[in-house]
């Protein structure tokens, strides 16, 4: 097996992954990343199985030390279905369902419309950073509102977010880790309260849907209840604010024309853009027992690197992988997972993207880039630092389509 030298903090990487992506595929379904002393493949048919294979799996095999001063931040995973297995990952799937249901989410449509247009509303003239404005928000409230809780706390949950969200980054430091910790205390503090008022003052809100949330006499401990919303808002808020930041930037860069976000087309334009880049590089998975997979034997307690960007370039699947091609027949790609910890958000996360770019660009017309965009430091995830734009004439401000 090849083994390659790449760091995931270096600039030019940062900015652009995917040419080590395809120089990494040419060597076989898998190579060793030295860099993470981590076996990983890019390639989709691999990827794909992985995911499936119930002999894989996110919890390691035999528990991990957890050093004291990180105690707090890796409680509140103890309890994330993100990290667990069955049966425990199999009980919080189901409980969690009972209450994020797809039409729940299907409810929240009218609210992401509104929203971004209120958002537009209050673009400044000039030049301005669309992910302030406009990327971070939305997601952020939307999620809020949905949790039921006060949509001023939004500020405060993104600042949590965000710190929290270091420790899965290339770049962690012990500040960032101090970090973490400081904001998974203040959110559980938080949360913690506030599930409490939920259950003397019930509300049509997600987090009274969870308490209330049974299946065959089981609900969720107040432990459960805290760690999955933040789950919810850490993993939909973060990946939604990359994937609005660079499909604009893609839609921007290639100039696309507004009619690929026309209603019959808007769901194709998305999931080429979740395709081509999407905000989550990397996923890990555990081998539980010897397997061969395309060639390569696992041991148990083996780690592999999943590369979702590079499986969603394979060649082998898409034809001009590397193009954006928003009329392309659309296939499944990796940028949600799959199998059974396919993201229980993706469709959230589809109908914000699906609702609010058309919006974006309907209202705004004239929107252009004002300056490259840059990519930030957060391998493995994958999002832009800042998207500073202008528009060649006023937008629209006589809202339309609410």
């Amino acid at each position: 097996m090849q083994s390659l030298h790449q760091s995931p903090t270096d600039p030019g990487f940062v900015q652009d992954p995917y040419p080590f992506y395809e120089s990494a595929r040419s060597f076989g379904p898998f190579f060793h990343w030295a860099d993470y002393d981590l076996v990983c493949t890019g390639n989709a048919a691999a990827v794909n199985a992985v995911f499936r294979d119930r002999r894989f799996g996110r919890e390691a095999p035999e528990a991990l030390p957890v050093p004291d001063h990180l105690r707090p931040f890796y409680a509140v995973e103890a309890h994330s279905m993100l990290e667990l297995e069955p049966p425990r990952h199999t009980r919080l799937r189901s409980l969690v369902l009972r209450a994020f249901t797809s039409r729940r989410i299907a409810a929240l449509q009218p609210e992401i419309d509104a929203l971004s247009h209120e958002l537009i509303d209050r673009f400044p003239a000039g030049t301005f950073d669309l992910l302030e404005a406009f990327a971070q928000p939305l997601p952020v409230i939307i999620i809020a509102r949905l949790l039921g809780v006060p949509e001023a706390m939004a500020p405060d949950l993104l600042r949590w977010s965000n710190a929290m969200v270091g420790m899965y980054q290339a770049r962690r430091t012990p500040a960032m880790e101090a970090a973490a910790v400081a904001a998974t205390e203040s959110f559980v503090a938080f949360l913690t309260g506030y599930v409490d008022e939920r259950r003397v003052r019930p509300a049509d809100d997600l987090i009274t849907h969870l308490i209330a949330a049974e299946m065959e006499g089981d609900r969720l401990t107040t432990d459960e209840l805290i760690s999955t919303c933040i789950l919810l808002l850490n993993a939909g808020h973060e990946a939604t604010v990359h994937a609005i930041g660079n499909g604009v930037k893609m839609l921007l860069e290639t100039g696309t024309a507004v009619s690929a976000l026309a209603a019959d087309r808007v769901d194709a334009t998305v999931e080429e853009i979740l395709r081509l880049d999407p905000p989550l590089h990397m996923f890990t998975r555990w081998a539980y027992e010897d397997i061969e997979v395309m060639g390569h034997v696992f041991r148990r307690g083996d780690r592999v690197g999943l590369l979702l960007a590079a499986a969603n370039r394979d060649p082998g699947v898409w034809e001009e992988a590397s193009r954006f091609l928003p009329d392309r027949p659309v296939k499944p790609h990796a940028s949600f997972g799959a199998g059974l910890h396919f993201c229980v958000g993706a469709p959230l996360a589809r109908l914000e993207l699906q609702r609010a770019l058309p919006i974006l660009f309907r209202r705004s017309p004239g929107l252009r880039l004002v300056e490259p965009p840059a990519y930030g430091d957060v391998y493995h995830f994958h999002g832009l630092t800042r998207l500073i734009v202008g528009q060649q004439a006023a937008p629209d401000r006589a809202p339309t389509g609410r």
